[in-house]
């Protein structure tokens, strides 16, 4: 029987002007301390590396871990932040998911309409995407979002589906909500 040693979960939030080897270089530094990168999402915005990183370092390292971070900036130009993770207790209330597509018109505050509407029934976000393009034969710029929220077991989809059909009305957008596969 393998006995694993105590980690602590950290989130790492990593900033840096795009070039090659950023994620190498973080990679390693989790590595160089006995870490194993749990999940992550890692994106390209207006030429900023911009990442979210899930890790799990064994407790006797992780003080030399957290000291090895800020060297990033000055090695590869890649600020990290890191912050004590908080696991999930066992008994948390069960939830259900629901997935969220949106499309439409792209206009100022319909992040803010969008997740108030879910705020007001309880929901969660998992995960938010969103985007803008361009729209076909130049009918200006469409925003497009995909989420994933959690709706606690006291809400009903219903309740939900509602309030987002409200304001998908007002915003003039296509809005698909439904179990994930």
């Amino acid at each position: 029987m393998t006995t694993h040693a105590p980690t602590t979960t950290y989130v790492l939030t990593a900033i840096g002007e795009d070039r090659p080897g950023l994620v190498a270089a973080l990679a390693a530094a989790v590595d160089e301390h006995g870490g194993n990168w749990v999940d992550s999402q890692l994106a390209l915005l207006a030429g900023t590396f911009a990442g979210i990183v899930q890790v799990d370092v064994p407790d006797e390292s992780a003080r030399s871990f957290l000291e090895a971070l800020p060297a990033l900036a000055d090695e590869v130009g890649l600020a990290v932040e890191a912050t004590v993770g908080v696991p999930r207790g066992d008994a948390e209330e069960p939830r259900s998911v629901l997935r969220l597509h949106l499309l439409g018109q792209d206009r100022t505050g319909m992040v803010r309409e969008v997740t108030a509407a879910l705020r007001s029934q309880g929901a969660t976000i998992d995960s938010l995407r969103s985007w803008t393009r361009e729209a076909p034969q130049g009918g200006g710029m469409l925003f497009e979002a995909e989420a994933e929220v959690r709706l606690p077991a006291h809400a009903g989809e219903g309740g939900v589906r509602e309030a987002l059909e409200t304001i998908a009305a007002e915003l003039m957008v296509d809005l698909e909500l439904d179990a994930p596969e």
